[in-house]
């Protein structure tokens, strides 16, 4: 059966540029000698763990106890305040009508709670919630896609994703899913449409509008090539 999947963070709801700006502040103060704010657009998408040891592993100056647990809670704390659903997504989860699910690389009380302060929770009711900490390796690496695909009982060629992040493409083209670049959060710089191509996103969608229509090109296309 064919299924849509959203990640999180950047696709379902406008949180990054919340994120990048508390990690930004944070940095300045934890590690000085780095220009957080540019290092940062090489993590997009990773997990906090992984961006704090590879920010890390760039400066002269060590971490303090527990960074990763203090940027996460400082994050979240604005974002139950700040967050706001991405723009036309409870409209296209309304109206898109195949199974859905979440796939995200924060952990699973951040997932849950950007959902329920945006009220998307409500509009994908039952659908399955996949986080990072489920797996070992969380995104770039495919685990998390492979773990929904077996939860949900699907065949990878049967999921269509909506990733933001060349980590999170590479993740689900890994799992052999198809995946549509979007590029519509209020944090994307110029050039992501191009990275997401290269990562292997089969098309780029700019607002959440036209997702429907993709949709529908992607189901086009699975039937002609199973009628040929």
């Amino acid at each position: 059966m064919e299924t849509l999947i959203f990640d999180c963070d950047g696709v379902l709801v406008d949180s990054e540029a919340i994120a990048e700006a508390t990690l930004v502040a944070l940095l300045g103060e934890w590690l000085p000698d780095l220009d957080a704010d540019t290092v940062l657009r090489q993590a997009l998408g990773m997990t906090t763990a992984n961006i704090l040891r590879h920010l890390e592993g760039l400066s002269g100056h060590r971490l303090p106890p527990a960074a990763t647990e203090r940027v996460d809670a400082t994050i979240e704390a604005r974002l139950v305040h700040e967050l706001q659903a991405m723009p036309g997504v409870a409209e296209a989860i309304a109206t898109i009508e195949l199974p859905k699910a979440v796939v995200s690389n924060s952990r699973r009380q951040r997932v849950l709670s950007s959902l329920t302060t945006t009220g998307l929770d409500r509009l994908l009711g039952e659908s399955p919630v996949f986080t990072a900490d489920q797996v070992a390796r969380p995104k770039p690496a495919p685990d998390l896609y492979h773990l929904a695909a077996g939860e949900l009982a699907r065949l990878p060629g049967d999921c269509l994703v909506v990733e933001d992040s060349v980590s999170g493409v590479t993740a689900a083209r890994g799992a052999g899913m198809t995946v549509i670049g979007f590029i519509g959060a209020s944090h994307v710089e110029a050039g992501q449409e191009r990275r997401l191509m290269a990562a292997g996103a089969w098309r780029i969608l700019e607002h959440m509008h036209g997702l429907e229509s993709l949709v529908d090109d992607w189901r086009q296309s699975r039937l002609r090539a199973t009628t040929r």
